[in-house]
């Protein structure tokens, strides 16, 4: 139990107490594991150029690179600021954030690929991709992974949140940060909706429109934006002192 001396004491971040300020041993595992995700994006499929030619077609892979590693660093965030909101380490914290690292750990592989299918299918195949495909069940295939591994991760994210509100009341959230916690599962149950509809919609269209199941991750720069100015909102209504 956390008495209110110990609680006022805490750091506070936009209103939020940060419970886990101190980095426990699974937070340190999480982010070294995280940082090594972070390096087999690097070697995934590279190696060390031996020639200016492969040197300036290793180059143009950087935009790929810089896309999952975008990615990677924005679930990153997500468990960082979980850790330090909530301190959690008991089994459930433990169980949900190994599963995270599993999937970060294989996740790398199919977001890397597709990064590069994609913005080499952008670009005219400037960028260059080591994917190939031969036939469109395997576009269709490559899309369900994708979807699949996007659904996990970000599922996670919001099973760790949603754990957090479970036991609001053994970690006395005041209503500001009940209505975070609660908000901030929603945002990633809805980011990882995203990889359902593109399952979707790979299952259900034609072969001429498989496209349509890459395009639809699009819409979150649509959806998150309103999502984020709908909450912030809200959240201004019951600030807490």
């Amino acid at each position: 139990m956390q008495d209110d001396a110990y609680l006022n004491s805490l750091p506070v971040k936009s209103g939020f107490r940060l419970r886990g300020i101190e980095m426990s041993r699974l937070e340190t595992f999480a982010d070294a594991a995280f940082a090594f995700a972070l390096t087999l994006l690097v070697i995934s499929f590279d190696k060390i150029p031996s020639s200016y030619d492969e040197l300036i077609n290793a180059l143009k892979s950087v935009p790929a690179f810089a896309a999952s590693f975008a990615i990677v660093v924005m679930l990153w965030v997500g468990h960082r600021t979980w850790s330090k909101r909530y301190g959690l380490d008991d089994a459930t914290s433990t169980i949900l954030t190994m599963l995270l690292v599993f999937i970060i750990m294989v996740y790398v592989y199919p977001l890397r690929a597709m990064m590069a299918a994609f913005l080499s299918a952008f670009t005219g195949g400037w960028v260059p991709t080591e994917l190939q495909f031969e036939s469109y069940s395997q576009v269709r295939g490559m899309f369900l992974v994708y979807g699949v591994g996007w659904l996990s991760v970000n599922g996670t994210l919001a099973l760790l949140n949603g754990h957090a509100l479970r036991i609001a009341d053994d970690l006395h959230l005041n209503p500001l940060e009940r209505f975070d916690t609660r908000t901030e599962a929603q945002a990633w149950t809805l980011v990882g909706l995203f990889g359902v509809f593109s399952i979707a919609i790979a299952l259900a269209v034609p072969e001429h429109l498989l496209g349509l199941a890459g395009h639809v991750y699009f819409g979150l720069s649509v959806v998150m934006p309103l999502h984020a100015r709908l909450r912030g909102r809200r959240r201004r209504l019951i600030r807490a002192p």
